[in-house]
C-alpha cells in the first residue's frame, strides 16, 4: 500500500496521506487482509479516537481499503446489479457512507480488478500518462483566452498535457467528431470511461473519443476543472478541424456549464453536450464525500456540489441553470447513491431551456419504465445504461439535443447493459466507487474546510 500512496502523491498529487508509520496507522497495517465489514467499521470509528494526525487518519482509511479481500466474486451482470441493490437499498445522507460503501462493494467483488485495489489504481496512473505529450499547435493560437472569454489561471502547457488523445484518434481524417470525456469526481479520466465508453467508442464511425487527464483527478475545484474542458475544447476542435461534443459524468456536468458560462467562444464548437448523472443543482449527499469525521477538512470540488455551496449559487444566477447549448441528461432516480435528490420533478440532473437551446432530461426508470433499461441503476451505473448510449447516438446524429421518440424503445429498453459490454466492464464501471473513496481519502490532508472562492470573473 507504501507503494500506492507514493505513486499517487507523485502522479496525482493530492496530498500525503502517509504522513508517519506509528499509532493506528501502524496498527491498520498490521492487521493484515479485511475480510468482513465490522473490521473496516472498526477502523472507521477509531480513527477519530486514535488518530496522530490527519496525514495518518486518512492514510490508515486508505490503508483499509486495500487489504480488502471480497468474500465472493460475482459472475453474471444480474448477479451484480442484485447485490448492488442490497448495498444500495436507497439514497442515504450518512456522511460516512461512502467509505462504508466503497468496502462493501469491495467485499462483495464489486470491484475493477480480481487483484487489490491499490494495484489496479497503481498500473492505470503508471501506464496513462497524466502528462500527455500533445505537440500539435493550434493555428491560429488559442491561448490566451479568445475575446469575450474569462482569463486562463493555468498555463497552456498544463491544459494541453491533461488531454489524453489515445491511438485510435484520427485527426480529423475519418471524419469522426471528437467527442471529449469529462470525469467525475476522484475519478481519473481514464479508469472513469474504462468499462463503458471508450470500449464503445473506440472503433465509432461517429465519434472519436477523447478523455481528460486532470490533476488531482478532479478534487481541485469545479473552477479549475472548467479551464481545462475550455482549452480542450478549442484545442480538439482545431488539430481536427471538427465541432466537439462533451460528454460528462457526474461533477463533469457542472464543469462543462461552468465553461460554457464563463468562455462563451466554447459554444460555438459544442454541438451537443451529453451528461450522465449530473449534479446541476448539488446534492445533500455532498458531506458523503468529504471525510467521515467533520471538521476535517475535504476536497474543495466536494465542497462546491453542496446543494448550498456558493458556487451553485453563482452558476444559477449567471444562468447555468439552463442549457448554454443542446443539452441531453441521463439519470437514475431513486438508486443514485450520490446525487440527492435526483428522482423527478426535482432532480438535480435537470436542466431548464430559458435560452431555447434545446435539452432533453431523461430519467430511465420513467422513459424505460418496467424495462431492463428502467430498472435499478446506480449513480455510475448509468455509463453502461442502453438507454444512455441511445440518446447520446441520438444526439449527435441530429441537431438539438436528444428525442426518444425517434428511438426503438422496445429494442432498446430491453437490455441492462448497453450492448457491447459484458460482466467485466460492469465491475470496472461499478469499481469507480471504491476508487474514488480511495482517492479521497488521499486528498482530504489537502482540502479545506470552506469553498475555494469565486474567480473575480464570475463577479462581475
Amino acid at each position: 500500500m507504501k507503494r500506492l500512496i507514493m505513486t499517487l502523491v507523485a502522479t496525482l498529487p493530492i496530498g500525503h496521506a502517509v504522513a508517519s508509520n506509528n499509532g493506528i496507522l501502524a496498527t491498520v497495517t498490521k492487521a493484515g487482509p479485511i475480510t468482513k465489514a465490522s473490521q473496516f467499521d472498526s477502523i472507521l470509528s477509531g480513527l477519530t479516537t486514535d488518530l496522530v494526525n490527519v496525514g495518518e487518519g486518512f492514510g490508515a482509511g486508505a490503508v483499509a481499503l486495500g487489504q480488502i479481500i471480497p468474500t465472493s466474486i460475482p459472475t453474471s451482470i444480474p448477479q451484480v446489479l442484485s447485490t448492488l441493490q442490497t448495498l444500495i437499498p436507497g439514497p442515504s445522507n450518512n456522511p460516512a457512507e461512502l467509505f462504508h460503501l466503497a468496502a462493501a462493494f469491495l467485499l462483495s467483488g464489486i470491484s475493477p480488478t480480481n487483484s487489490h485495489l491499490d494495484q489496479y489504481i497503481e498500473g492505470y496512473t503508471t501506464s496513462t500518462s497524466l502528462n500527455n505529450s500533445n505537440s500539435i499547435n493550434p493555428s491560429p493560437p488559442i491561448y490566451p483566452s479568445l475575446p469575450g472569454d474569462a482569463p486562463y489561471s493555468l498555463s497552456e502547457a498544463t491544459l494541453r498535457a491533461a488531454i489524453h488523445i489515445p491511438p485510435t484518434f484520427t485527426y480529423g481524417a475519418a471524419h469522426r467528431m471528437p467527442l471529449l470525456m469529462v470525469p467525475g469526481t476522484a475519478t481519473p479520466g481514464v479508469i472513469n470511461f474504462a468499462g463503458n465508453f471508450h470500449p464503445l467508442l473506440s472503433h465509432s464511425p461517429l465519434l472519436d473519443p477523447v478523455w481528460l487527464a486532470i490533476p488531482n483527478a478532479s478534487q481541485s475545484g469545479a473552477q479549475l476543472t472548467a479551464e481545462y474542458i475550455a482549452y480542450a475544447v478549442h484545442y480538439l476542435a482545431a488539430i481536427a478541424r471538427s465541432n466537439v461534443t462533451i460528454l460528462t459524468w457526474s461533477q463533469g456536468g457542472i464543469d462543462a456549464q461552468w465553461a460554457l458560462q464563463y468562455w462563451p467562444s466554447v459554444r460555438a464548437r459544442v454541438p451537443d453536450v451529453v451528461a450522465f448523472s449530473p449534479d446541476y443543482h448539488g446534492t445533500l449527499f455532498s458531506d458523503a464525500q468529504c471525510a467521515a469525521f467533520p471538521p476535517l477538512p475535504c476536497p474543495p470540488a466536494a465542497r462546491q456540489q453542496r446543494t448550498d455551496s456558493t458556487f451553485l449559487k453563482v452558476l444559477r444566477a449567471g444562468g447555468g441553470g439552463s442549457a448554454w447549448v443542446p443539452t441531453t441528461t441521463v439519470y437514475s432516480a431513486f438508486f443514485d447513491e450520490i446525487v440527492i435528490p435526483q428522482a423527478d420533478p426535482n432532480a438535480s440532473a435537470f436542466l431548464l431551456d430559458e435560452r431555447g437551446v434545446g435539452v432533453s432530461n431523461n430519467e430511465v426508470q420513467k422513459v424505460c419504465k418496467g424495462a431492463p433499461a428502467g430498472g435499478f441503476f446506480t449513480h455510475e451505473g448509468t455509463l453502461y445504461n442502453s438507454l444512455g448510449y441511445a440518446l447520446l447516438i441520438d444526439a449527435v446524429t441530429h441537431e438539438g439535443p436528444a428525442d426518444i421518440s425517434r428511438l426503438d424503445l422496445e429494442e432498446v429498453c430491453s437490455h441492462v447493459v448497453t450492448p457491447g459490454l459484458g460482466l467485466a466492464d460492469v465491475l470496472v464501471t461499478e469499481g469507480i466507487i471504491p476508487v474514488a473513496a480511495l482517492l479521497i481519502l488521499n486528498a482530504t490532508q489537502a482540502g479545506t474546510l470552506q469553498e475555494p472562492a469565486i474567480k473575480p470573473y464570475a463577479l462581475k
